[in-house]
């Protein structure tokens, strides 16, 4: 898949193509259902698949104080737009100049100059240009002078416990974001189509985990949403290892690991800093060996525990993490990992 990251990119001469339009924040299976529809037009018109979004969120330049908190990384969006077999993704830096282009600018320098559209798909609510003048109407409008169709992407529906068709709301961004601050991640990860995932570099804590038994990596900052305090199960993929062979990537321990995740201030210990923090179920051993300090790495949130809770002593912690392993051991046998 080409990736652009801004008009000067686009080669000379570039189409036809269909273009999604939109800001695909997690790319959940609304999205990806959209876009292999999308695909599938372009094949059968002989034409480019190219999806348009933009970085950073629109809102965090418009109006920073209700932009919404990022399920993606642009790297991860990326990487996951590739999968639903686009040909191409043209990512444009979203500044106050080009927030005030008018629409008709953005259809003649985008979509008709640099990408050749012959089909333009984007949502219902789509709105773009200055003072978000555009939308679905204005599309048709300005394909009508420009020679492109435009099509309203449909909503996907399902009611976030796996029943894709039935569910009266429609699959969003908001609504997976909505789950995640409930705790409910096996219900986001239906929506996603996979599990949530935070990433970040490993940075050092109090190493109070080691002292108990339970080393942990505990993340740095983070670019996406957190889900609620609680433990949950899940998975650690090691990112930086991912242009290694397999041999490679065992030999330094492993790719993806099993792990148990705590997100949460660590109020036995009366902490006040909200921190994510992975311990991989490796055994003790390997677990002593395992550096992953400086490393990039992804948490993949599969399934709530419990929730943060308070202990007498920490001995009691102790004993909770140990029944917190053998959980999380069989939640994660009954979830295979996916990457």
């Amino acid at each position: 898949m080409q990736q652009w990251s801004g008009l000067e990119q686009v080669p000379a001469g570039f189409g036809p193509s269909v273009v999604a339009l939109g800001n695909f924040d997690g790319v959940h299976r609304g999205h990806a259902s959209v876009l292999r529809a999308v695909v599938a037009r372009a094949r059968a018109l002989d034409a480019q698949a190219v999806a348009v979004t933009f970085d950073p969120h629109p809102l965090a330049v418009l109006s920073p104080e209700h932009a919404p908190p990022l399920l993606t990384t642009l790297r991860r969006k990326l990487e996951l737009l590739e999968q639903t077999g686009l040909d191409a993704v043209l990512v444009l830096p979203f500044t106050p100049e080009l927030a005030s282009w008018t629409p008709e600018r953005f259809v003649a320098d985008v979509l008709v100059g640099a990408l050749g559209a012959r089909v333009v798909c984007a949502g219902r609510d789509a709105r773009f240009g200055r003072a978000g003048a555009g939308s679905l109407d204005t599309l048709r409008e300005l394909g009508g002078q420009h020679g492109f169709d435009t099509v309203a992407l449909e909503d996907v529906h399902g009611d976030g416990q796996g029943d894709d068709d039935d569910g009266e709301r429609r699959w969003s961004s908001s609504w997976v974001r909505e789950l995640l601050a409930e705790g409910q991640a096996g219900a986001a990860a239906v929506q996603l189509g996979r599990p949530h995932r935070v990433e970040g570099v490993v940075v050092h804590g109090d190493h109070r985990g080691r002292e108990l038994g339970y080393p942990t990596a505990n993340l740095g900052e983070v670019e996406v949403v957190i889900p609620a305090d609680g433990v949950y199960a899940g998975w650690l993929v090691r990112l930086d290892l991912a242009g290694l062979s397999d041999a490679e990537a065992a030999a330094r321990g492993g790719r993806v690991l099993p792990a148990a995740i705590s997100v949460g201030t660590n109020p036995t210990f009366d902490g006040l800093e909200r921190r994510l923090e992975a311990h991989a179920l490796v055994g003790p051993e390997a677990s002593a060996k395992l550096d992953l300090y400086g490393e990039r790495v992804g948490v993949d949130v599969v399934e709530l525990l419990r929730p943060t809770l308070r202990f007498d002593s920490a001995q009691a912690l102790i004993d909770q993490m140990d029944a917190d392993v053998v959980r999380c051991r069989e939640v994660l046998a009954e979830h295979p990992v996916e990457c």
